[in-house]
């Protein structure tokens, strides 16, 4: 298809009205409160009074400036899972610009691996994926997508340029740091079986096995701020399975229903049904989820088809639950095909997998400490356990330790209409998703940068 131009790409500069300092830490515990700031209580860094601009270093011109048009690039041209060969491309040759070796086709896919070389050291990779959503934009942006149906909805196009700029800064700043960066460019996120494919094509016996992965992602937290584990007993991200469901009827006349057996009704009553596995047969006290994403069948009012089919996703704080959930899953589903008559069982297949996010104790606080001492200390708080998955906890692996960021995205005028009774701040994968990237992407850079320097720094750095 024919690319529609991008506007000029225009430096960014902190807003006059960005987020003001706090007396105390952004309280980005409550996932609520992230996700819904005109509904629950704001985080102290959009309710904060102190006049004190934000604590974020200026990012370089010569750093910014290309992570600004590789954003907006990428951005107006998404890619789904499995499909990224340009975003790919982007990514490739940035980081060639910055002296990385970059090799392409890890995992079979799109996945890249680029390599920055600095004498002696430990080895450090910074991960990024490369996907979007079938999700239809709804920002207005001048660089909105020029692809139907398919968005950047979850700020994989953020974290892109964030990680690019990120090396741009490591390689303009070598005497900071000795050792060895990794850059993953991972493909099929969304799907959760990127990462996985990386591994299984040697991805550290072939490029070295880091002593730490990190990755951020974005979060409708105000835009500047970042979050950490708050405590490492639990995990940060929960466990997950998707599951794909196909329902077996006797299409037919819909005058003559008697003659058939009606897979769309069967799926309506699955859907229901299922809703018991978390009321019914989950602990009030287990954080779990079973969410019914997609339910297609059909076509014409007056043909009952043969089949139905349900996309089914899992969550939960173990991969023992998620276990539990997807047999309960699988229980209802062949009972209510039972229950019709169903001229067949159905299938059922568990088609990802991801376990619980960890993150490394020690790893995150060196790294930690790193953003509080760039940032303030103000500016960087706590995040409770999320009920979003992410296939990144596949890299930690073979005793690599992991750490993992919310990146606040969320403009201050935003956030204060939201706070003051107008439409919530949307969240990630909603059409409308849209990160203040004028606050958001030099926050990233210095994040993600920073974070690299300090466990690439010979005293600072993680054994």
């Amino acid at each position: 298809m024919q690319e529609k131009p991008l506007p000029p790409p225009d430096i960014p500069r902190p807003p006059s009205d960005t987020p003001r300092s706090p007396d105390r830490p952004p309280s980005q515990a409550s996932p609520a409160a992230q996700a819904s700031p005109g509904r629950a209580r704001a985080p102290a860094a959009a309710e904060g009074e102190a006049a004190v601009r934000p604590g974020a270093p200026e990012v370089p011109r010569e750093v910014l400036r290309p992570a600004l048009e590789l954003y907006l690039d990428a951005h107006a041209h998404p890619e789904l899972s499995g499909a990224e060969r340009r975003t790919a491309d982007l990514l490739a040759a940035r980081l060639e610009a910055s002296g990385c070796e970059v090799t392409r086709g890890v995992g079979g896919g799109h996945g890249l691996v680029g390599v920055l070389r600095n004498g002696p050291g430990p080895t450090v990779m910074l991960r990024t994926e490369l996907d979007a959503l079938p999700v239809t934009e709804r920002t207005g942006l001048a660089y909105a997508s020029t692809v139907p149906g398919v968005m950047h909805a979850c700020g994989h196009d953020l974290h892109l340029a964030a990680v690019a700029g990120a090396v741009a800064e490591l390689a303009r700043t070598r005497s900071a740091w000795r050792g060895t960066v990794l850059v993953a460019g991972q493909p099929a996120e969304e799907t959760l079986t990127g990462a996985r494919q990386m591994l299984a094509d040697g991805l550290y016996e072939r490029f070295g096995t880091p002593h730490a992965v990190l990755a951020q992602h974005t979060s409708p937290a105000p835009a500047g701020t970042l979050a950490h584990a708050a405590e490492f007993r639990t995990p940060l991200m929960a466990a997950g399975a998707a599951v794909d469901v196909t329902l077996y009827g006797r299409g037919g006349h819909a005058g003559t229903p008697h003659l058939t057996v009606d897979p769309v009704l069967t799926a309506a009553a699955t859907v229901l049904r299922l809703q018991s596995v978390v009321s019914r047969e989950t602990a009030p006290d287990e954080q779990a989820v079973l969410t019914v994403g997609g339910l297609r069948a059909g076509g014409p009012g007056n043909v009952i088809p043969e089949t139905a089919e349900l996309s089914l996703c899992v969550r939960a704080s173990s991969e023992r639950a998620v276990d539990r959930m997807t047999d309960a899953a699988l229980r209802i589903v062949r009972a209510e095909c039972a229950a019709s008559g169903c001229p067949r069982d159905p299938d059922f297949t568990v088609s990802a997998r991801s376990p619980a996010l960890l993150t490394d104790a020690a790893a995150t606080a060196a790294v930690r400490r790193a953003h509080e001492e760039l940032f303030g200390p103000q500016r960087v708080g706590d995040s409770g356990r999320l009920n979003a998955t992410e296939d990144f906890a596949w890299f930690g692996t073979e005793g690599v330790a992991t750490v993992y960021w919310l990146l606040g995205v969320t403009g201050v005028r935003q956030w204060r209409g939201a706070r003051d009774g107008g439409p919530p701040v949307p969240p990630n994968h909603a059409p409308e998703f849209a990160p203040d990237v004028r606050t958001a992407l030099p926050t990233g850079i210095m994040a993600m940068a920073s974070a690299a320097r300090r466990l690439l720094d010979p005293e600072g750095s993680v054994s």
